[in-house]
């Protein structure tokens, strides 16, 4: 089981104070929390991809190479990779590199993206966006898997003797999780390949994801890539921590109350009580995210949304300390007991690269 957090690399102003940081403060925070993320002794770290204000990561693979240099152990990914508007070519080139520069510690999850006005800026349309995530997946999977690639259809030129470089680390591609809140399209895909679902379950009731994740282990297994039960799954959620949950949720409600994407709406209680969003202490943070293999199955990453809505710096570190020391482990452990033999773990290069070589 992979634990870690993902961020959307929002710029938005502290409603306490009104001040919001500079794009250069906010990436300089993203990459601290990075690294923080490791220090605490987490697994991942992903980053989303935004071309629109008020987000700032427009280059999900300069934020992630920087971040390789700097750590040892941390798995770098994304938590959305456009696939609908980014050139599947420049996405196996530039992953493939990146995978050779954190020797192997690469993943990344695709995603179709939700702001129309961003298709036409790259020359495309909202309305295409499942066939081109359809089509362009396929050409990616094709181009990390074959050397000389002749290609044709419908969104992007041919190709005709085309080799994608450098080519991926040790013959493995880095593993590709679909990331999806409501398109049964994008988890027909996931379970087709054999790919990862990542079910960002953080606005919606459960009784959603549990829909779509179950459609994807059915066709998974369909697929003949394993049991349902060994299907790849990952989910996303959203904690805010104190020691004590009363000044939890005394700190965090201006920022829930202001945030850019859920403020003004429910409330605070009726959000935590209707999605996985908990606010309180370390102890209720545990016992609600045990609740996910209750409702999902048992699966093999959980991301955590930790530094939106203007969130400073400083308590967000605060909160990786908590999650690190206090919750991590307690889950770790307790998501391990009566964890059935088949189910695979997280993905991990090392043990892919040499998974492969076997069936070579």
């Amino acid at each position: 089981m992979q634990f870690g957090i993902f961020t959307v690399g929002d710029v938005t102003p502290d409603p306490t104070t009104g001040r919001a940081p500079t794009e250069h403060e906010r990436i300089k925070a993203m990459t601290a929390i990075a690294l923080k993320a490791e220090e605490v002794g987490l697994d991942v770290f992903a980053t989303g991809e935004h071309h629109n204000p008020p987000f700032v990561p427009s280059s999900p693979t300069t934020l992630l190479g920087w971040i390789a240099a700097r750590t040892e152990r941390l798995i770098l990914s994304t938590s959305t990779t456009l696939i609908t508007t980014n050139d599947p070519v420049k996405i196996a080139e530039d992953f493939a590199m990146l995978q050779h520069l954190a020797d192997g510690r690469v993943d990344l999850m695709l995603g179709r993206g939700n702001t129309g006005p961003v298709y036409p800026w790259f020359g495309q349309d909202i309305r295409n966006g499942i066939p081109l995530a359809i089509e362009n997946y396929a050409l990616l999977h094709q181009l990390w898997r074959e050397d000389v690639v002749d290609w044709e259809g419908r969104f992007r030129t041919p190709l005709q003797g085309f080799t994608s470089t450098p080519r991926p680390l040790d013959g493995v591609p880095p593993f590709v999780w679909h990331g999806s809140i409501r398109s049964i399209e994008i988890a027909e895909q996931a379970a087709y390949y054999g790919d990862g679902f990542f079910a960002n379950n953080i606005f919606w009731p459960k009784e959603h994801f549990q829909r779509l994740i179950g459609l994807y282990r059915e066709r998974w297994a369909h697929y003949g890539h394993g049991t349902p039960e060994q299907a790849v799954v990952g989910l996303g959620g959203q904690v805010f921590m104190r020691r004590n949950s009363q000044d939890a949720v005394r700190e965090f409600r201006p920022y829930f109350d202001n945030a850019p994407v859920y403020g003004h709406g429910p409330s605070l209680e009726e959000f935590t009580e209707q999605t996985p969003l908990t606010v309180g202490s370390p102890q209720e943070v545990i016992e609600k995210t045990l609740t996910f293999r209750e409702s999902f199955g048992d699966y093999q990453r959980q991301l955590f949304l930790m530094d939106h809505a203007g969130l400073p710096l400083k308590t967000v570190l605060e909160q990786l300390d908590l999650l690190g020391e206090e919750v991590v482990p307690v889950l770790r452990e307790e998501f391990a007991k009566g964890r059935p033999a088949g189910v695979p773990d997280g993905p991990v290069h090392a043990e892919r690269a040499a998974a492969a070589a076997v069936t070579a």
